[in-house]
């Protein structure tokens, strides 16, 4: 049964040396991956493929930057959104693996609720379910997984008051999400586990993650039939500790 997993690495570059490691001892079958913070020509991509994945890169120097890794082999690779917006930033990639169509998302932050960045937060979720429109059907086999920056509700929030005026609970931007997940998909990690959490992202400030102030951010979804064939959804906490790590912990999911 296929393992995929989606983790914001917080620059491939800076968790080179933890990403490798975690490669071979985890050996998903498939890795979204976020954030990657370097052109395409850097991803360490001979590295990973002599691990056994094959690649697919949509990079961007200082920010962004997403990849699809999958140990099947990949197809039908488009980057970005195709929409005939003019947009720089890299933040989706999607493709065919495993019979799967999978889709990797690093939604925008949004910095403060109204604000220019958070206007783009809200235009782009707007185009993002806008693309799932035009280019899938709720009754293909599809995964939709990322860094949301998106808490869905109180309970995904380890202090849902603190965080209650932040982007990442703004209820525009649940709103936003919950049009996106209308399209058809289910949340599969909250399938397999109660409320609350479990947590994927703890800011690396103020000692939120020994504290246990974290967020449920990144997230794993899938249209029903796939959803279906879901056995089972966890957060690999280990990797938020240690040395140098992500401020965010893999997720991960596996499927029949």
């Amino acid at each position: 049964m296929p393992t995929l997993v989606t983790w914001n690495v917080n620059s491939i570059k800076a968790r080179h040396e933890r990403f490798m490691a975690w490669l071979e001892s985890r050996s998903p079958d498939v890795v979204c991956l976020q954030e990657l913070k370097v052109v395409d020509e850097v991803f360490p991509r001979d590295e990973v493929e002599s691990a056994g994945y094959n690649v697919a890169v949509f990079g961007q120097k200082t920010w962004n930057g997403v990849a699809i890794l999958s140990r099947d082999e990949i197809s039908d690779v488009v980057c970005g959104m195709d929409d005939g917006v003019d947009d720089p930033q890299s933040r989706v990639i999607a493709a065919t693996t495993f019979g799967m169509s999978v889709v990797g998302v690093y939604v925008p932050n949004g910095k403060s609720v109204g604000s220019d960045k958070w206007e783009y937060k809200m235009e782009w979720m707007r185009r993002f379910r806008a693309m799932l429109d035009r280019r899938y059907s709720a009754d293909d086999e599809l995964v939709v997984c990322g860094d949301i920056n998106i808490a869905p509700a109180d309970e995904d929030a380890a202090r849902p008051e603190k965080w209650a005026p932040s982007v990442l609970c703004d209820p525009d931007g649940r709103a936003a999400l919950d049009k996106i997940l209308e399209f058809g998909l289910a949340d599969v990690v909250r399938m397999h586990n109660d409320a609350p959490g479990p947590f994927t992202w703890w800011d690396y400030r103020m000692l939120a993650f020994p504290k246990g102030d974290g967020l449920r951010i990144d997230h794993i979804f899938a249209t029903e039939t796939l959803a279906a064939r879901s056995t089972g959804a966890w957060v690999d906490r280990e990797e938020r500790k240690g040395k140098k790590p992500s401020d965010h912990a893999p997720v991960f999911a596996e499927f029949e």
